[in-house]
């Protein structure tokens, strides 16, 4: 099975898969995200639980070396457990997260105000294969395309995406694929007629349940930036409808600016539509 990492005696080692667009030597926060997630599931309660929260800090690289994940748990309650994960090597932190796990339950009396999203670009016809790779993107009305190139404009974006295993002979679940998938919002978010001019510096995901599928959405919200800080939102969600937003903090790179047309060349993934 095809994944982003491998396991021996505790320890993970990335595959090529998990490399970053800004560095051969680190890691792309989309691996990140899933292997942390990977590893804080193991502190879910049980079935009746929704890893609500999820927050990642991603404040120093994450190299291409072998990784220690450390975990533990901060509260348990009846209703909430919050545990709290880290990536170690060479004894020192790199990137550390932490999930509130809430108790599911009935909805609330009474009606709310929801904005009114329209119709969710939804690609007609499902990734090819148990997971499609490489995932699809749209840019405003255009039509759905594994083509990178088809990025370079100022058009509200969007990603569907079908997720391999984030650990080697595992299965990935939803949560694993949902983690991943958020770290994808400075893509959607942050991508224009440069490229990817901002690198995030966290990412949380906010669920209000678990993906059903194994295919997930992801659909700019909105952004904001000054001083080379950008603040970014995308829409989660799957077939069924949308389930959780990412937001992510970043800080303009432009030194290091991402050709992703260039980037999808370097690593053989198919450009064509």
């Amino acid at each position: 099975m095809t994944a982003f990492f491998t396991v021996e005696n505790g320890r993970y080692t990335a595959t090529q898969m998990a490399v970053s667009a800004w560095s051969d030597a680190q890691l792309a926060g989309t691996a990140v995200c899933g292997l942390l997630a990977h590893r804080l599931e193991t502190h879910n309660p049980g079935p009746g639980f929704v890893p609500a929260r999820f927050t990642v800090d991603l404040f120093s690289p994450v190299r291409s070396e072998p990784i220690e994940v450390h975990s533990s748990i901060a509260r348990d309650g009846r209703r909430i457990r919050v545990a709290d994960a880290s990536i170690v090597q060479d004894g020192q932190v790199r990137a550390r997260a932490t999930v509130n796990f809430l108790a599911a339950a009935a909805e609330p009396p009474g009606q709310l105000w929801r904005p009114d999203r329209g119709e969710l670009p939804i690609p007609d016809e499902p990734l090819d294969g148990p997971y499609g790779n490489p995932p699809l993107f749209k840019s405003g009305d255009l039509d759905w395309t594994h083509d990178f190139a088809s990025g370079v404009n100022a058009l509200r974006k969007a990603a569907w995406h079908n997720v391999p295993a984030i650990v080697s002979g595992l299965e990935p679940t939803p949560f694993e694929r949902a983690a991943f998938v958020a770290d994808c919002a400075n893509l959607v978010c942050n991508w224009g007629t440069g490229g990817v001019g901002y690198i995030n510096s966290d990412v949380t995901l906010s669920l209000s349940r678990l993906p059903e599928g194994r295919e997930l959405g992801l659909l700019a919200q909105d952004h904001v930036s000054a001083a080379g800080i950008g603040i970014a939102t995308a829409l989660l969600y799957d077939r069924t409808g949308p389930l959780g937003l990412c937001t992510i903090t970043a800080l303009a790179n432009a030194m290091r600016q991402v050709d992703m047309a260039e980037f999808a060349a370097s690593r053989s993934i198919p450009t064509g539509s």
